[in-house]
């Protein structure tokens, strides 16, 4: 049996991930693919700690958050039940929104970037991903997204922060572009244009 594969979507918050998610989601069923879909943080418990965390309603710094997102992800790797080891294994294809790579541009703010990237990294329960889609789009373009979808806005959530944290995906790719397949794609775009460019991808990576 071939195993799946795994597709990472990464990008500021409001760039438009949920929407593009769906669309290849939708086109790989088209195409008779098996696909799982999901998301950090979990479901889990500590997946709710997390997003207290990020809703502001439990303060947590930078290197609890990234300890707690590690335990998350290696249990969102090896839970024998929906874990995406189990699915990969079963030649279903993963889809997920946000993985490591939002750790080191989020969290690699605070902590020591080096500190979170080797967490991860060098953690062999942590699978790396097929490819890794980032969806760049202008902090401006993403705020207003925000503005007009949320109701409230989580603690990284401002534009700030997110100039911060799109310089800092950027420095992490070049970090790790000989280790990690990693397309950026124009986001501010037509929603068409940009499902399109994201369906070549995955063509490019689905019989690898």
């Amino acid at each position: 049996m071939n195993k799946g594969k795994f597709i990472v979507f990464e990008g500021l918050d409001g760039s438009g991930k949920g929407t593009q998610i769906n669309l290849l989601i939708e086109e790989m069923k088209k195409q008779g693919r098996r696909v799982y879909q999901t998301a950090e943080p979990t479901a889990s418990s500590t997946g709710g700690m997390i997003r207290d965390a990020l809703g502001g309603f439990v303060g947590r710094n930078a290197y609890e958050l990234s300890a707690l997102f590690l335990a998350d992800r290696i249990f969102h790797n090896t839970n024998p039940k929906n874990g995406i080891r189990y699915f990969i294994d079963q030649g279903i294809d993963v889809v997920c929104d946000r993985y490591y790579y939002s750790s080191f541009a989020y969290q690699g703010i605070d902590a020591d970037l080096d500190w979170v990237m080797n967490l991860n990294l060098g953690c062999r329960e942590i699978i790396r991903p097929d490819v890794c889609i980032f969806l760049d789009a202008d902090t401006d373009s993403c705020d207003e997204r925000i503005e007009k979808n949320r109701f409230d806005r989580e603690i990284y959530e401002n534009k700030v922060l997110q100039k911060k944290i799109r310089q800092r995906f950027f420095e992490v790719f070049d970090k790790i572009k000989d280790q990690e397949n990693i397309k950026i794609v124009d986001a501010v775009r037509s929603i068409p244009e940009v499902s399109a460019d994201i369906i070549k991808i995955y063509e490019s990576i689905k019989e690898k």
